[in-house]
């Protein structure tokens, strides 16, 4: 099992109010899934996404990733698990201005124990996965904004990641534009990567083989996609 998350909660505190973010939330995911968690704004996903990732901590439950929950890691593993086995990809791209989509592409293998002679290839073939090699030596102001996501999901793979968080990674896009990312993403988990997609859209979760949808903190349902969208333009 590679997540496994039980009776997770999670409560800000602000100006003496106290606000409950996450409500008692309980799943399992297994390696190679695509899982859709779906909700409204303010339903608890990106919370629980932050929380997925490494990147915030829980108050109250257990989150175990690969067996360990996060206090069994020490800082310097949990970096090493962000760097190894987790991408992430968000509604902003975050790509570095007048910089190619090669550099862009090889910056988390400066982060890495990789030698730097397999920089080169591996960056050269993460590219290739997300169809862009004629757009290698362009800059991000050179491309539309589907062909910028399309980098950014590279950069998520370049180290041959476990699992791609991928938060609302339409939401900045055209449909059409959409389309060509989620069939990436797709394309991914056919391959064997594990994807899980935030999203507050119906269309988007339908490409996802099983969709998880969160309402004021509590999961609402947890169910396999029958009809799932799997289609793919260039």
């Amino acid at each position: 099992m590679l997540i496994e998350v039980s009776n997770l909660k999670k409560t800000y505190f602000k100006e003496g109010v106290d606000t409950q973010a996450l409500r008692g939330v309980s799943f399992e995911i297994n390696e190679g899934e695509f899982v859709a968690i779906m909700g409204p704004s303010g339903s608890g996903k990106s919370t629980l996404l932050q929380i997925l990732g490494f990147l915030d901590k829980h108050i109250n439950g257990t989150y175990k990733f690969d067996g360990k929950t996060i206090d069994d890691y020490s800082p310097e593993e949990i970096a090493h698990i962000r760097n190894k086995k987790m991408g992430f990809v968000f509604q902003a791209f975050n790509l570095l201005r007048r910089t190619s989509v090669l550099e862009n592409v090889k910056l988390p293998l400066l982060y890495s124990s990789r030698e730097e002679s397999t920089w080169d290839p591996l960056t050269r073939e993460a590219i290739q996965q997300v169809g862009l090699s004629h757009r290698i030596d362009h800059e991000p102001f050179q491309l539309s904004g589907g062909e910028q996501q399309r980098v950014a999901i590279a950069r998520a793979l370049v180290n041959n990641l476990q699992v791609i968080f991928a938060d609302e990674p339409t939401g900045n896009l055209d449909s059409k534009s959409g389309q060509i990312i989620m069939g990436v993403l797709n394309q991914l988990n056919d391959h064997g990567h594990t994807i899980i997609l935030i999203t507050h859209e119906t269309n988007v979760a339908e490409h996802a083989r099983r969709i998880i949808r969160i309402k004021d903190g509590m999961i609402e349902s947890d169910t396999v996609v029958k009809n799932r969208k799997n289609h793919f333009e260039k």
